[in-house]
């Protein structure tokens, strides 16, 4: 038995895996979903990156998990990454749902999310509905993730990363949907080639909880236990 603790991206909270949950917990695996603060029920508190990390640590703790295989999707993959170097032989292995990597000193917003949190009071506001286009989602599923995504806190997104060691030591999985984009980014590319880190790839979009949420359970199950990654 593992213990999943899955983190979703930027203005999504634990609802977003509503659809992974039962089957993994079906599996015999604890199945912990984790909101951040300043978003979804936990929407208003304040909330910098640093909280984040604190978030998902504290969650890990507070239940007294063992055996942990942390999941960070899109921004959240750069707390997760932080959190994974912070919970010690808690961690079973991490996986990177197409999702950023923490780089020690460096934040995740680019200059395009600085302007556009700075023209919304503080906040990166969500997708509109047209912006999932292409990435294999049904109208219902984008109808569902837009109602439930809320502004995510922006200084969240602006604060640097701290990390404590090199990820490269840490036992990962890096996730990449291809109907996002085909490769990793530079930084991911480079941790890849580490013995501790490999890669696999799904064809679906970069939301895939909603998009092949069965397909992403038995990943995540793979990656778990002691078989080949699903390539």
């Amino acid at each position: 038995m593992v213990n999943f603790v899955m983190v979703a991206g930027a203005w999504l909270g634990a609802w977003a895996w509503d659809a992974v949950v039962p089957a993994l917990r079906a599996a015999g695996h604890g199945a912990y979903p984790v909101t951040l603060s300043g978003l979804a029920e936990k929407q208003g508190l304040p909330a910098g990156q640093q909280t984040h990390v604190r978030d998902i640590v504290g969650e890990v703790e507070r239940l007294d998990l063992r055996d942990v295989v942390l999941v960070g999707h899109s921004y959240a993959g750069i707390p997760v990454g932080q959190a994974a170097q912070l919970i010690g032989d808690r961690l079973a292995r991490v996986v990177f749902l197409d999702s950023e990597v923490p780089v020690d000193g460096e934040p995740f917003a680019s200059v395009r999310v600085r302007a556009a949190i700075e023209q919304n009071g503080g906040f990166w506001p969500p997708l509109t509905a047209e912006e999932y286009e292409g990435q294999g989602l049904t109208p219902e599923q984008v109808a569902r993730i837009t109602a439930g995504s809320v502004p995510h806190p922006g200084a969240s997104l602006t604060e640097p990363a701290a990390l404590h060691g090199s990820l490269e030591e840490l036992p990962a999985t890096y996730v990449k949907c291809l109907l996002d984009w085909p490769e990793p980014g530079p930084e991911a590319a480079r941790l890849l080639e580490s013995p501790r880190w490999r890669l696999v790839t799904m064809d679906t979009g970069h939301w895939p909880m909603f998009s092949q949420p069965e397909e992403l359970a038995r990943l995540l199950l793979t990656e778990a236990g002691d078989g080949a990654p699903p390539r």
